[in-house]
């Protein structure tokens, strides 16, 4: 598959999705993720199971290295599940040889940000993870969560929205997510705009993807900037050619896959030190 058929495929997805009620929307959206995703790994356990009355997907990959990983999945705080996410979940889980917890946190506009957060938390403190691994709206909560740890884990963050969401601080707009669609998100997350602490890095230890077209990879650059000044030790890679939401295909585009993998072992690496 090349990324234009990728966009083409996905953007009918989300335009037939606009005229369905929430509910509906959600589960095509999950369907919708879920036809790019491969196989699950061979010698994979997989169970969905609830911890302190929040549901969970775990990973279990057939070679275990000790610790687990928390994932939180993105979908603009809106829409989004551990169905949709299943395929990364999953990857990452089989790249890093350690289990993956996949939360299945409330969404807008039934709760608001801060019971987002309170979800994550519960599964933090149920698991206590290693590290902590988002991508969009999952990675902005997984800085809020490092944010709120005396010592936070290693992080690793996929395209999440950072720093003040206005437009001049933001990218071109992109296949997939226009600057219009940031912008939309403190409809639902206000809390999350106009965050100065994200100059202060929220781990010492960061792993980091973007795609070249997004206009959230502008403004995640500036942080990265800030962060490395700060004295954390990040590493970054921004995929070719790639737009939101690649990463369920990324075992289908080269070049989000060849930058997933690297982000993976990078991951890995610090995990193992």
């Amino acid at each position: 598959m090349n990324i234009e058929a990728f966009i083409q495929h996905f953007s009918a997805g989300l335009a037939a999705m606009d005229e369905l009620p929430l509910p509906q929307a959600r589960s095509a959206y999950d369907k919708l993720c879920r036809t790019f995703a491969p196989p699950d790994p061979l010698g994979m356990r997989i169970e969905n199971t609830v911890l302190s009355g929040v549901s969970v997907r775990r990973f279990i990959p057939q070679q275990l290295a000790p610790g687990c990983v928390l994932f939180i999945h993105g979908g603009g705080f809106t829409i989004g599940s551990v169905e949709s996410h299943h395929g990364p979940a999953a990857s990452l889980a089989q790249a890093l040889g350690r289990e993956v917890v996949s939360v299945n946190y409330r969404l807008a506009p039934e709760v608001d940000y801060a019971a987002m957060l309170a979800d994550c938390q519960t599964i933090l403190m149920a698991v206590q993870p290693i590290a902590l691994v988002g991508d969009s709206a999952g990675g902005r909560l997984a800085i809020d969560l490092a944010r709120s740890l005396i010592e936070a884990p290693p992080l690793g963050l996929i395209y999440p929205p950072v720093g003040e969401l206005l437009l001049e601080y933001l990218g071109e707009d992109a296949p997939l997510l226009s600057r219009s669609d940031v912008l939309g998100i403190r409809k639902y997350c206000p809390e999350i705009n106009a965050h100065q602490f994200d100059r202060r890095p929220p781990s010492t230890c960061i792993e980091v993807l973007t795609v070249a077209h997004d206009p959230l990879t502008l403004p995640m650059e500036a942080a990265v900037t800030g962060w490395c000044k700060a004295g954390a030790s990040v590493g970054y890679r921004c995929a070719p050619q790639m737009v939101h939401a690649a990463l369920h295909a990324q075992s289908q585009l080269p070049a989000m896959g060849a930058a997933w993998q690297d982000f993976c072992l990078k991951l890995k690496q610090r995990l193992n030190e």
